[in-house]
C-alpha cells in the first residue's frame, strides 16, 4: 500500500478485524487493538458481514479506531444491499471521520459466498464499479481483493481473475490484499502473471493465523480456499489440543510469512479474528518488532 502523495513503497504490515456483535465482543476487540498497536501496524482494516449485515457497525468502529488510536484505518465497502446513492453517503461518512483508504469489494450475499447473488435496485454488482465510484469522488486510496487460489466465481479461470484485477487497477485501485492461502507459489504465480501484463499493483498476502481447526475448515469451505493435504494432516493430528493447534498455527503462518518476505512480498496482512496473541507471536518469530 503506497502512502498517498509519496513514492514510499516499503513493506506494510497490517491487521484485519470484524465489527463485534455485542458489548463483550467490543471489549475483546479493543483489547486486541490495544495489544496490536504495539506492533506499529501500517493500517487496520474493518470488514462488513455477509450481506452488508454489519455496515453501520463497520462505519462506527472504523471511525472510532481513527479517533482513538494513531493507526491508519482502511474501511471495507461492498456492493451488497446498497444503492449507488447510499454508497456515496457511506463514502461521505468515511471522509468526515478522517478515513481516506477503503477496500472496495463485491462482498458476500446474505447466506455467504456460495449463496445466489442479487443486485440491489439502483446498486452495483461488481467491485470495479465501486472502484470507479470512489475514484470519481476522489480523496481515497483504494484497495481491492485478490485470490491466489482463484476467485470461486471464476470456476478455475485464473485469467479471468487477472483481467478483473487489471481492470480495477486501470480504474484507480492502488493496492490489493489477498484472500488467505497456504502455498507461497500461488502468490508468486499471481504476481508474476500480473507483472507480465504490465501491472504495478502491489499484492499484499493475506495470512490466517490458525487457532481453531473447526474455524479453519469452515472458513476454507466458505471462501473456497483449498487446504493443502499436508496442512490439513498436520492440524488434524492435534485437533483435540487447543494449545497445540494454536502453536502449530503460529508455526505454519511464520513459515509462510518468511517464505513470502523472501520472495519479495510488499508486506503482510493478518486476518486476526479479533485476537492478538497469535499475530504477536508471528511478529516476534519474524523479528519484525516495530519494523
Amino acid at each position: 500500500m503506497r502512502r498517498e502523495g509519496t513514492t514510499d513503497t516499503r513493506r506494510t504490515f497490517s491487521f484485519e478485524l470484524f465489527p463485534p456483535k455485542d458489548a463483550v465482543g467490543e471489549e475483546r476487540l479493543w483489547d486486541a487493538i490495544k495489544r496490536l498497536e504495539a506492533c506499529s501496524p501500517d493500517f487496520i482494516s474493518v470488514t462488513y458481514g455477509a450481506g452488508g449485515s454489519t455496515r453501520e457497525r463497520t462505519i462506527r468502529i472504523t471511525s472510532h479506531i481513527t479517533e482513538r488510536t494513531s493507526i491508519p484505518t482502511v474501511a471495507h465497502l461492498t456492493c451488497v444491499g446498497s444503492t449507488r446513492a447510499e454508497l456515496v453517503e457511506i463514502l461521505g461518512h468515511y471522509k468526515e471521520a478522517g478515513i481516506t483508504s477503503i477496500l472496495a469489494l463485491r462482498g458476500d450475499p446474505v447466506g455467504g459466498p456460495n449463496a445466489p447473488w442479487w443486485t440491489s435496485e439502483g446498486g452495483f454488482d461488481h467491485a470495479d464499479q465501486l472502484v470507479s465510484l470512489a475514484s470519481s469522488i476522489g480523496g481515497f486510496t483504494i484497495g481491492v481483493a485478490a485470490f491466489p487460489d482463484g476467485h470461486p466465481a471464476s470456476q478455475g479461470n485464473f485469467e479471468k481473475d487477472i483481467e478483473v484485477l487489471l481492470r480495477k487497477e486501470e480504474l484507480g485501485a492502488s493496492f490489493a490484499t489477498t484472500q488467505f492461502f497456504f502455498e507461497v507459489q500461488k502468490w508468486i504465480s499471481l504476481v508474476e502473471r500480473l507483472k507480465a501484463r504490465g501491472s504495478s499493483l502491489p499484492v499484499i498476502p493475506g495470512i490466517l493465523p490458525v487457532t481453531s481447526v473447526k474455524q479453519l475448515v469452515r472458513m476454507s469451505e466458505l471462501s473456497g480456499t483449498p487446504l493443502p493435504a499436508d496442512i490439513r494432516s498436520r492440524f488434524m493430528k492435534v485437533d483435540s489440543d487447543p494449545i497445540a493447534v494454536k502453536a502449530l498455527g503460529v508455526e505454519v503462518a511464520t513459515e509462510l510469512c518468511q517464505d513470502l518476505l523472501d520472495a519479495g512480498a510488499p508486506g503482510l496482512h493478518f486476518y486476526t479474528m479479533n485476537t492478538s496473541s497469535a499475530t504477536q507471536e508471528i511478529y516476534t518469530n519474524l523479528g519484525l518488532g516495530g519494523h
